[in-house]
C-alpha cells in the first residue's frame, strides 16, 4: 500500500484532518495502515541529497565506536548497559545504515528506525558533552525523526502534535479566542485577592512580552494567573500576545521542520507587532529551546537571535529576586529537604543552570544538589515527547529509574521542576515507583512566599 488513509507522508492541515486522526484512539488503525506502509526510496534518497550536509557526514564517519558515549545516555544505564541502547550504535544502526543504503530500505526497517528515534533518545545531546569528537547524536536524532517524518514512520501522537501547531499554531486546540477568554477569566478569579490585578493582551511597547506552553490555558489556567500575580508584585510592565503566544514545538519532537518553522514566525510576528523590549517564556525547556535557540534558524534569521531578546522564566525569577522586585519572607522559606531537576533544554543547550542555584539560595533552606548536575544532570525520562506516546510507556517507565534514583540519593522529599516535560516525568515517576516525594513548578511556591506590599493586600473582611 502507497498510502494509508490515517498513516501517509502528508502532513496534517485541516481541522477535518486533525480530528479524523484523534478519532482513532491510540491510534490502531493508524499503526496498522504503516504495517503497509510504503517507503518512498527516491524521495528518501533525496531528502539525503539535499539535507545531509558536512557536520552529519563527518560525525557517522569519524565515530571511533569506543564506547564512552555509554554512560552518558540514562537510557543505556535504565536498561542494564544493552549494548544496542549505546548511543552510537544506536545511530550507526539507523541513520549510519540509510546513509550506508542510500535510502535503499524497506518498511520493517523504518518501522525499526522509528521505534529507535523515539523510544530509545529523549535528544537530551548529554552524549555530545561525553564523546572526544564531539559527536551529538541527540542532534543526529532530530534529523533522523525529520526523514521519519518525510516518510510516513512517526508515532501517532507525533503527527498529531505537528498537525495541532500547523492548524492552531499550538501543540493543542487552543483558539486565539480561547487563550483571550482564558487571560480575561484568570485576571477576574484572581482580581479579589490581588486587588489592580490585570493580564493585558496585546500591549505595545511593554517592558515584557510573556508567552507560555498552550497546556497551560488548556489543563492549567492557574498558571497564567500565578505568573500575572508575580508580575504584578514586582511591578512589572507587561503583556501577553493574542497571537502568538504559544511557545512550544510538539514538531520539533516530531521531525516536521516546516510546521516547527511555522510556529515560530507566529511568535515572532507578535514580537515583530508588539514591540516589546524582551520575551520571557514560561516554565517550559523545549518551548525555550524551540523558539529561542532552534527557532530563528528555521525561521530564516542569520543573527541566530530572536527578534527580541529572550529569558527563560528562571532568569526572570533570578533577576527579580536578585534586584528585590521580589523579595522572599524569611519565615516562609521551604524548610524540608529539597533538589532541584535541571531541565536539558535550557541548562544543557542554554547555560541556565546557575539562575536555578540563585534561586535556590533565596528560596531553601536545605537544598541539596542531585549527582551529577547542571550541565551533567541527567534527563529527567521524559524529553523528546517521550512523556507523550503510549506505544514506548514501558520504555519511558523503565528509564525513569535514572531519575528515580538521583532524586533518592539526595534524600530530598521536594523537587523544584520549571519544565513541563521534567515537571510530568517527575510527578509520572512517583506515581510508578512511590518513593514519597512531591514537586512543584517555580510558581505556586514563589507566591506563598514572597512578602506582599501594603497597597497590593486584599482589604481586610
Amino acid at each position: 500500500m502507497p498510502e494509508g488513509k490515517l498513516c501517509n507522508r502528508k502532513p496534517i492541515n485541516t481541522k477535518e484532518e486533525l480530528h479524523e486522526l484523534l478519532a482513532d484512539k491510540s491510534g490502531k488503525q493508524y499503526y496498522q495502515e504503516m504495517n503497509e506502509l510504503d517507503v518512498d526510496r527516491g524521495k528518501l534518497q533525496a531528502m539525503l541529497q539535499k539535507s545531509l550536509k558536512s557536520r552529519l557526514k563527518t560525525w557517522l564517519e569519524i565515530c571511533a565506536h569506543c564506547g564512552l558515549c555509554a554512560d552518558s545516555c540514562f537510557l543505556y544505564l535504565a536498561n542494564n548497559r544493552d549494548p544496542k541502547q549505546v548511543p552510537s550504535y544506536k545511530i550507526q544502526s539507523t541513520l549510519g545504515e540509510i546513509v550506508k543504503r542510500r535510502g535503499n530500505v524497506d518498511n520493517t526497517f523504518m518501522q525499526m528506525v522509528m521505534d529507535t528515534a523515539w523510544s530509545k533518545c529523549t535528544c537530551c545531546n548529554r552524549c555530545g558533552s561525553y564523546c572526544p569528537f564531539g559527536i551529538d547524536m541527540g542532534i543526529m536524532f532530530g534529523y533522523l525523526r525529520g526523514l521519519c517524518f518525510a516518510q510516513g514512520f512517526v508515532p501517532w501522537e507525533m503527527k498529531i502534535g505537528s498537525g495541532m501547531h500547523r492548524v492552531y499554531r499550538a501543540q493543542m486546540d487552543v483558539t486565539v479566542e480561547d487563550w483571550v477568554d482564558t487571560c480575561e477569566w484568570m485576571a477576574e478569579e484572581y482580581e479579589d485577592d490581588w486587588p489592580g490585578l490585570c493580564i493585558p493582551v496585546d500591549k505595545e511597547g511593554a517592558d515584557i512580552m510573556y508567552t507560555v506552553n498552550a497546556r497551560e490555558p488548556k489543563h492549567y489556567p492557574e498558571d497564567i494567573a500565578e505568573a500575572a500575580v508575580l508580575f504584578h508584585l514586582a511591578g512589572e510592565n507587561w503583556t501577553v500576545p493574542g497571537e502568538g503566544w504559544e511557545e512550544t514545538s510538539l514538531a520539533m519532537f516530531a521531525g516536521d521542520w516546516e510546521a516547527c518553522k511555522l510556529q515560530v514566525e507566529s511568535v515572532y510576528d507578535a514580537m515583530h507587532r508588539l514591540k516589546p523590549k524582551r520575551m520571557v517564556v514560561t516554565e517550559c525547556g523545549h518551548a525555550y529551546r524551540a523558539t529561542v535557540i532552534e527557532g530563528p534558524y528555521w525561521a530564516g534569521i542569520k543573527t541566530g537571535k530572536t527578534p527580541v531578546e529572550s529569558f527563560h522564566y528562571v532568569e526572570w525569577v533570578a533577576e527579580a529576586l536578585r534586584t528585590g522586585k521580589l523579595k522572599i519572607d524569611p519565615a516562609k522559606k521551604i524548610k524540608e529537604p529539597v533538589t532541584y531537576q535541571d531541565s536539558c533544554n535550557y541548562i544543557r543547550n542554554a547555560g541556565l543552570a546557575d539562575c536555578g542555584r540563585e534561586i535556590m539560595s533565596y528560596i531553601a533552606e536545605d537544598f541539596r544538589e542531585m549527582t551529577p548536575c547542571r550541565e551533567n544532570n541527567f534527563c529527567c525520562g521524559g524529553g523528546g515527547g517521550f512523556n507523550g506516546m503510549g506505544r514506548y510507556r514501558a520504555q519511558r517507565n523503565v528509564g525513569l529509574k535514572i531519575k528515580r534514583d538521583q532524586i533518592l540519593a539526595t534524600g530530598a522529599k521536594l523537587v523544584i521542576s520549571p519544565c513541563h516535560n521534567c515537571w510530568d516525568a517527575i510527578r509520572d515517576l512517583e506515581e510508578v515507583f512511590h518513593i514519597g516525594i512531591k514537586w512543584s513548578f517555580l510558581k505556586p511556591l514563589l507566591i506563598g512566599m514572597v512578602e506582599v506590599p501594603e497597597h497590593l493586600r486584599p482589604p481586610e473582611e
